[in-house]
């Protein structure tokens, strides 16, 4: 891993990162997050029987959305032109947990880590606010990076 800080230039100011150097790659991100609930709400969920619709599709599109939102949302990164985002979930009823995966792929030159995060956590922030009415306990957190493809520092995967 670098020492560098990339994103401030020598007087400790905030830059862009120049990209114009770097190989146009394929590049791949997948990150991950979990939404902890009443197991009942979960099972609400499943069975939409949330009043405000379909959670898991309406959660799919908004981190769909808020991957392409990126730049606009998190200071000094790039506008990209996406190639791919999946937003996926794994429902555990038993413990009322609910895995949020989002796969993000481009062909640039910068990866698409970012949009991962974020695509994840919109996602879990939508779940949230389409639940909040029937279970305010939910917490949503441990969103992280889980594997990076592409680009000079290559493949990145986070040990299990």
């Amino acid at each position: 891993m670098s020492d560098d800080l990339t994103h401030f230039d020598a007087e400790g100011r905030a830059v862009m990162v120049d990209v114009a150097e770097k190989s146009v790659t394929r590049r791949l991100a997948t990150a991950a997050g979990t939404i902890r609930m009443q197991p009942a709400t979960l099972r609400r969920i499943l069975d939409n029987g949330i009043k405000k619709g379909d959670v898991l599709a309406v959660a799919r599109l908004a981190g769909i959305m808020a991957a392409k939102q990126t730049p606009h949302l998190i200071p000094l990164c790039h506008p990209l032109l996406l190639a791919s985002v999946t937003v996926d979930f794994v429902p555990d009823v038993e413990s009322g947990s609910l895995d949020l995966w989002a796969t993000v792929g481009v062909t640039g030159q910068t990866g698409v880590e970012m949009e991962a995060m974020t695509a994840v956590s919109v996602a879990a922030l939508t779940v949230y606010d389409m639940c909040k009415a029937v279970d305010r306990t939910m917490i949503l957190g441990e969103i992280r990076l889980l594997e990076k493809q592409g680009g000079k520092s290559g493949h990145w995967q986070r040990e299990a």
